[in-house]
């Protein structure tokens, strides 16, 4: 499943379980690198310095929701193995993707699922820790370099974690309102971009505390958009280019 990018391209992850049990707001980062150490895998979702200088990048289009299908407490965290066919078909050891917009390092891929590793940073900073067998996520693999750029530049570091705010019916759409935390509202504008939970979409209206985003009736059965209730969390990044526009601009003031 492909997701178009836009103001109709409006997803989430459906966490009804997993938001009932989280409400913690932050942010999280995860690993850039396709091949490392092991040490450096198993650091998935902790961006160190080495890895912030590692070109990737994924650009919002969910290509399947997959299933987490286990999951396995250690002294260290946590290791989920979720479920999907398309996006594990070519998946490789020491690959990364996308998680609900969380980059993820793969530590193993079979036919069908793959594993990954949360640090404890990782579970600190964004729900994922949360997650249960049977929760559903929007998984996508780093664009390849002659794929095509359907959404935009989406790095899979989640700036914070926002929530649900309002879910309406209008017509035979959906209006979905989220917290917009003050810290990251600069570098959101209206009719602009930004990733919830992975998702590629459009900004229709924006507030001090919130925006809003519409979605069509496709999007809404074929994401786990239908799970999600106010209160549930979502992961936001910001779109990038806005940071480093502000970035540019800090050496002219």
């Amino acid at each position: 499943m492909h997701l178009r990018s836009g103001q109709e391209q409006v997803g989430g992850l459906g966490h009804g379980k997993a938001g009932a049990r989280h409400r913690q707001n932050g942010w999280g980062s995860a690993v850039l690198s396709r091949h490392g150490s092991s040490a450096a895998r198993r650091r998935c979702g902790i961006l160190s310095t080495r890895d912030r200088l590692r070109p990737h990048m994924f650009t919002g289009i969910v290509e399947e929701t997959g299933e987490v299908v286990g999951r396995t407490e250690t002294d260290e965290g946590v290791r989920l193995r979720i479920a999907g066919d398309e996006t594990t078909a070519d998946l490789e050891h020491g690959q990364s993707v996308s998680v609900s917009g969380a980059c993820l390092t793969v530590e193993e891929s079979r036919d069908g699922w793959f594993e990954t590793f949360l640090a404890a940073e990782t579970i600190a900073k964004t729900y994922l820790g949360e997650l249960a067998e049977g929760d559903r996520v929007n998984l996508e693999r780093a664009m390849p370099a002659d794929g095509r750029f359907d959404g935009h530049v989406v790095l899979g570091h989640v700036d914070a974690t926002a929530e649900v705010r309002d879910v309406r019916r209008v017509g035979d759409d959906w209006e979905f309102e989220f917290d917009l935390p003050e810290k990251f509202a600069p570098y959101v504008v209206e009719k602009g971009s930004i990733t919830l939970d992975g998702i590629s979409l459009t900004v229709a209206e924006r507030t001090e505390e919130a925006i809003t985003v519409a979605i069509i009736p496709t999007t809404y059965e074929l994401t786990t958009l239908s799970e999600k209730e106010p209160g549930d969390p979502v992961h936001l990044e910001v779109d990038v280019i806005a940071k480093y526009a502000e970035q540019l601009l800090d050496g002219y003031r």
